[in-house]
């Protein structure tokens, strides 16, 4: 394998690769996947003058250590969270410089869940269509990383391309939400509950439960009563839809939903609200607020 890549030393607990996603496939079965905080992904690609859609790696709650076999740029965003470069403390949110065979160790998360690393030239495992995304739901994209996996690294862009980008050297970073607000257009099942149903989601404080994971957010609260019994027959779900399972506790599917289910969606969250619920933690208040 060619210098221009990368082992992993420590996997923590779920890091994967992820870029934007490979939307427009659901009719095949299979959901958009991306990291589940765009916005951060983005910003980390930006600072070490990648294209936003390079593939970066997304950790959870307790970070990563890598090794790159060659010097590269790196940025790490979302979750803040310690950053160190053999043993040394490092910026965060900002632009590093790791020398071939330095370990890079992002540390546990000191507010929110995810953390996005970004490597100079973007992480290069095939595509599989059109996306580098690990998707847990359907096995798609390269597996989760384990300790000692190596994976390449695309081509390193030059200097003076990246300076051309108009990089900034500490941009704004939004902080891990202290209560999620989730903007909700009710529909398309919203006439399966009750009006005191709805009225509780509208009204209700939910919390953000510890199983919560890629595929949705999963909410502690009051259950949802419905108007109608039975169960509908299987039918298309998209990004953000708000599914009411038996015990009425609602959950709100994020990137690696599945593309079909059979449980009622009382309504759809705005896409420009996940990235929040990426980074909210067990226990956090969540609260909807219906729009039109």
């Amino acid at each position: 394998m060619s210098d221009r890549a990368f082992a992993v030393v420590r996997a923590g607990a779920l890091t994967t690769v992820q870029d934007l996603g490979r939307p427009g496939h659901a009719h095949l079965g299979v959901p958009r996947s991306g990291a589940l905080d765009p916005a951060a992904a983005r910003l980390v690609n930006r600072l070490v003058g990648n294209p936003e859609t390079a593939a970066v790696l997304e950790t959870t709650v307790d970070g990563c250590a890598v090794r790159p076999r060659c010097a590269v740029t790196v940025a790490v965003g979302g979750a803040p969270c310690p950053v160190r470069v053999d043993g040394r403390p490092a910026a965060w949110g900002t632009t590093v410089r790791v020398g071939a065979g330095s370990v890079l160790e992002v540390g546990h998360a000191v507010r929110g869940v995810r953390a996005y690393v970004a490597l100079g030239g973007g992480i290069g495992v095939e595509p599989v269509l059109g996306s580098r995304s690990t998707d847990l739901l359907s096995g798609l994209g390269p597996a989760p990383l384990g300790n000692g996996t190596v994976l390449p690294l695309g081509p390193s862009r030059p200097p003076a391309e990246t300076v051309a980008k108009g990089l900034v050297d500490v941009p704004p970073w939004p902080g891990p939400p202290d209560e999620l607000v989730l903007r909700i257009r009710l529909g398309p099942r919203d006439d399966w509950f009750t009006a005191d149903a709805l009225r509780t989601l509208a009204t209700r404080a939910y919390r953000v439960s510890p199983a919560s994971n890629r595929i949705g957010l999963r909410l502690e609260g009051p259950a949802l009563e419905r108007a109608l019994p039975g169960e509908l027959a299987s039918e298309g779900m998209v990004l953000g839809a708000v599914q009411v399972p038996p015990d009425g506790r609602p959950v709100v599917f994020l990137a690696d939903h599945p593309t079909t289910g059979g449980y009622p969606v009382v309504g759809v969250v705005r896409e420009a609200d996940l990235g929040a619920a990426a980074q909210a933690v067990p226990g956090t208040p969540v609260r909807f607020v219906a729009v039109r």
